[in-house]
């Protein structure tokens, strides 16, 4: 339990202990699919930062109308953000309130633990749904932005519900390893 802020080294993305044999070549790939999207999403906050750039260097030099950089940039962003939050999660990296878990005897804290995968996997396959939804209706309907620009809605919604299925994967996997070690124990 940290009571100051203490930066761990950088850690490298690993396969969870007690992953069922079945699963290891869907493990595997979602490890090789996490580091790709690292990549799309670090060239995605790229992308906004030129575009952003450009708008503001744009107007204040030669005034520019730049109507369609703020959207496009809320595009990179999001993009970025949602793609990416499989890998944060693979790391363990989102934020975790651990106030309890130093008070708690193992064996309470293994299965909070894994109520917590749980749930979470509830929450983001739901949230996963919602936005294939979304996203289909902003495609079969034709939906846009209301400015000028009007980009289809479906672009931000798809990357939205396609960086939400890869965290509902990853959070399956997680949870089926961390069940499995909870009700049978560590042996492979």
């Amino acid at each position: 339990m940290s009571h100051g802020f203490e930066m761990k080294p950088a850690q490298a993305a690993e396969i969870e202990p007690g992953m069922p044999a079945f699963l290891m070549p869907l493990a595997r790939l979602m490890l090789w699919v996490n580091k790709v999207m690292v990549i799309v999403g670090m060239l995605g906050l790229l992308a906004a930062s030129l575009i952003l750039t450009y708008g503001v260097v744009g107007r204040f030099l030669f005034n520019l109308s730049t109507d369609w950089q703020d959207e496009a940039s809320v595009f990179c962003l999001v993009g970025a953000t949602f793609l990416s939050g499989a890998f944060v999660q693979s790391l363990r990296g989102h934020i975790g309130i651990e106030a309890v878990a130093g008070v708690l005897p193992k064996s309470l804290n293994k299965l909070r633990f894994a109520l917590v995968d749980v749930f979470s996997l509830g929450f983001c396959a739901f949230f996963t749904w919602k936005s294939w939804t979304l996203f289909h209706e902003a495609f079969v309907d034709g939906q846009t932005t209301s400015s000028t620009w009007a980009p289809p809605l479906s672009i931000p919604y798809g990357l939205m519900a396609m960086g939400m299925t890869l965290l509902t994967i990853q959070l399956t996997l997680q949870a089926v390893a961390r069940l499995r070690l909870l009700f049978i124990g560590s042996d492979q």
